[in-house]
């Protein structure tokens, strides 16, 4: 037999990708098997199929491929900036419909850059163009994206946040507390619409937290960027809220980098991100970057994009929202109804499509008997049902995956679980809360 020779070295980087995050392994285990209108998804947070524009789709894709003299070379390569019609049509939408405190003045000053591969794309780029170091981030964190950035090397510092979002106090008494280490810190990062809280966060919080970073970036003699994730801000359906402002509009020293997709509003498959970026050398890097992963997202894409930008988002958006009001509202009442005596703190529910469920005793862990109950593995037939018949199986997101395993609410995060109302239908919401309910109640009893 010939000598096989050892497998190739990895970076650093390399040899993190080979410890899968939490998330994935379960979502992995679980999608092996999962029965479609059986199994209930309530942890992949997938926007809803009703939601998905497919007529508008294809009406844009024959509008774009019948107009080459407008759409041109739809099918070629993109350049690294993005589609000149992708671009213009964002902007008009944004100066319409996007945050308060923006107007054409404004985004003359900004650069628009369309991401290669979504939002995520653009969030994976700062974090191989920034120097590592330290990275201040909201506690629950966006795990998804914490996992990255801890993949890549940096460390995070996770602030918890409250019912304005990430911590305006607690983000000064971090800083504070690093004292000589301050300098090591690299960049802030928000989601205005958080997950996996679902917490919207105030203007105010916005305001101070623009404040806290630009004092920071005067002490330090430079700038650390703001990311300013909004994914979920145009699916704010609680029409009770103030109107979101951009933290753009309170930056006075070019630290504040706006990020947006069309994901949750038009169809994630379409994966269009962009960034709203003050000028200087990380733009420019962040367009080489997109360059480097593919020269651009694909080019039909864009202009499909584009289109339904210029004739149906509006129409898109006020039904998206319509639907996500109503299931936010029903599953809100459901969770009241069943879950109450067994919950200590509801977030979320005003935007986008999760809440956050902070129990008084039930632990959510996986392998508890929670987690074990409602995956059908307690070992008793009568919960699990028979072997090659199982009981409709519930999937979420565990509490210990979205809070930092070091931070001040670990402890807590061991009670905790993110639903997403966004996938299901509403029959299968109700019956999954009735099996939450269910392994509430049986959980004690062991």
């Amino acid at each position: 037999m010939a000598h096989r020779p050892p497998a190739p070295s990895l970076s650093a980087y390399g040899e993190a990708c080979l410890t899968t995050s939490p998330v994935n392994r379960m979502m992995a285990e679980f999608a092996v098997d999962f029965r479609d209108d059986v199994d209930i998804n309530l942890g992949v947070g997938y926007v809803n199929e009703a939601t998905l524009p497919r007529d508008g789709v294809r009406q844009g894709l024959d509008a774009v491929l019948q107009d080459p003299d407008h759409y041109r070379a739809a099918l070629n390569y993109g350049g690294p900036t993005g589609s000149r019609n992708l671009l213009d049509s964002l902007r008009r939408w944004y100066l319409r419909h996007g945050p308060a405190g923006v107007d054409e003045g404004l985004l003359d000053t900004r650069h628009l850059l369309i991401g290669p591969n979504g939002a995520t794309s653009l969030l994976e780029s700062f974090s191989l163009l920034l120097e590592l170091g330290i990275v201040f981030v909201a506690d629950p964190l966006y795990y998804i994206y914490c996992d990255v950035l801890q993949r890549a090397g940096f460390e995070l510092i996770a602030i918890p946040e409250d019912d304005e979002g990430l911590s305006a106090e607690g983000l000064r008494r971090a800083i504070d507390e690093l004292s000589e280490r301050a300098r090591e810190i690299r960049f802030v990062y928000v989601v205005t619409v958080h997950n996996p809280t679902g917490t919207v966060m105030t203007n105010r919080r916005r305001t101070q937290i623009v404040d806290i970073v630009s004092d920071l970036s005067r002490r330090l003699d430079r700038q650390i960027p703001l990311l300013s994730d909004r994914a979920y801000e145009d699916l704010i359906h609680d029409d009770s809220l103030e109107r979101p402002r951009s933290m753009m509009a309170d930056d006075e020293i070019g630290i504040v980098y706006e990020i947006g997709t069309v994901s949750k509003t038009m169809a994630p498959a379409l994966r269009i991100g962009f960034v709203i970026a003050p000028p200087g050398p990380l733009i420019g890097a962040l367009a080489q970057r997109t360059s480097d992963a593919g020269f651009s997202a694909p080019l039909i894409n864009q202009e499909i994009s584009s289109w339904l930008l210029d004739h149906l988002i509006d129409e898109q958006v006020q039904s998206v929202n319509d639907g996500y009001r109503h299931k936010a509202r029903c599953v809100g009442q459901w969770l009241h109804d069943r879950l109450g005596p067994h919950l200590q703190a509801v977030t979320g529910g005003q935007a986008g499509f999760y809440y956050y469920l902070t129990f008084a005793e039930t632990t959510t862990t996986i392998g508890s008997a929670f987690s074990r109950y409602l995956s059908r593995t307690t070992g008793q037939v009568e919960i699990d049902g028979p072997l090659h018949q199982r009981h409709p199986r519930v999937v979420y997101i565990p509490g210990e995956f979205c809070v930092h395993p070091h931070g001040q609410l670990a402890e807590v995060g061991q009670r905790q679980l993110r639903l997403s109302y966004g996938f299901e239908e509403l029959g299968q919401l109700d019956a999954a809360i009735g099996f939450m309910a269910e392994a509430c109640a049986w959980s004690p009893s062991l």
